[in-house]
């Protein structure tokens, strides 16, 4: 596929230019990222619709499904834009009941990225996050050992980029020691913004900062205080919450997930959405509160 316009304002991964409003492929994979879809003809629409509204980054991971996420991406977009970019993950492995697992040694990392460029038809992966951490927050520790092997595989000519996930600034720190990061994905909304000095400290290195979990951990006041906003603004809490990252950092690169064309177009509407001053007091409230 030839190269199309990139929807609105975009923000660099290295060489790679990228969309500041993503999508994450999670949600296509069955109930928790495990099994099959109900219907995958409506992911491979809700894929083909990403693209076709100009998004050019597409955040997935192997173990989404397992394997589900990605072979349906292959089915949806190969072959692919030319600057379509797919960014990956590596770290977890799934068990026959569907728990993550850790899986951080070099050999389950060498084989973690084969099985991403199998299932996705590609040579070479253009950016390789490493998560290290847990669910929501990072684990402290050296990562030294798994993120040099993922170096080793870059130095190999597997991997455009690396980044970074579920990660302290520390941590963070340890890896650039090794090799250059494009991008850190952390757990990250109004509600829960531990991660504001990092932010800032990535902004003025030129590195994009993906927060997951938009809506993720709000105490049922703070989703008054959201939907209260939203009503007001007569948009969605999601396009509201979308909207005010965006204007929180221009290194902010959203991947919001769904498996609807409805509910991803409206997310995409977020990026014509701009906040005025009173709404943005009022949500940046909800985390002192």
């Amino acid at each position: 596929m030839t190269s199309g316009t990139v929807h609105g304002e975009t923000f660099p991964m290295g060489d790679l230019v990228v969309g500041r409003m993503g999508y994450g492929a999670m949600q296509l994979a069955g109930p928790h990222a495990f099994g099959p879809p109900a219907d995958r003809d409506g992911a491979v629409a809700v894929l083909r619709e990403a693209v076709d509204l100009g998004i050019n980054h597409i955040d997935t991971a192997d173990f989404y499904g397992p394997y589900v996420t990605n072979e349906i991406i292959k089915e949806a977009l190969h072959p692919y834009r030319s600057d379509l970019h797919v960014v990956t993950k590596v770290g977890s492995v799934r068990d026959a009941e569907g728990n993550w697992l850790k899986a951080l040694a070099p050999e389950q990392l060498r084989q973690a990225v084969r099985d991403n460029l199998d299932h996705l038809g590609l040579d070479v992966l253009d950016v390789v996050n490493l998560r290290v951490g847990g669910f929501d927050r990072p684990t402290p520790g050296s990562i030294s050992e798994p993120f040099a092997a993922l170096a080793q595989l870059q130095q190999e000519g597997l991997i455009k980029h690396l980044g970074l996930s579920t990660v302290n600034a520390e941590q963070i720190a340890e890896a650039q020691s090794i090799a250059p990061i494009v991008c850190v994905q952390n757990c990250y909304n109004i509600a829960n913004r531990e991660d504001d000095d990092l932010i800032d400290a990535l902004a003025a290195q030129g590195i994009a900062y993906v927060p997951y979990f938009p809506l993720g951990g709000f105490s049922p006041l703070q989703s008054d205080v959201l939907n209260g906003v939203a009503k007001r603004l007569g948009n969605t809490p999601m396009a509201v919450a979308l909207a005010w990252l965006l204007q929180r950092s221009p290194n902010i690169l959203l991947i919001p997930g769904t498996s609807s064309v409805a509910h991803l177009r409206q997310n995409v509407s977020a990026t014509a959405l701009t906040l005025p001053e009173d709404a943005l007091a009022e949500l940046n409230a909800i985390s002192a509160g």
